[in-house]
């Protein structure tokens, strides 16, 4: 599950929920939502992830 997968590298770069939310630029409820799988971060949003996170595999995290 994506939501398995954000939560996963989030704890992994030590950051909270909305520390995640104001990096990304999102709304804390909204990030809240993804992680929480009610919610899909648009094809835009994932690349605003990619390019704050670029550690991350957001094809995994997301497209998987």
């Amino acid at each position: 599950m994506a939501r398995d997968k954000l939560q996963k590298f989030r704890k992994s770069i030590h950051k909270t929920q909305a520390e995640m939310a104001n990096t990304w630029g999102i709304t804390l409820s909204f990030y809240k939502k993804i992680e929480h799988g009610s919610r899909n971060p648009s094809i835009r949003k994932i690349r605003t992830f990619k390019k704050k996170f670029p550690e991350a595999n957001t094809e995994e995290i997301f497209l998987s």
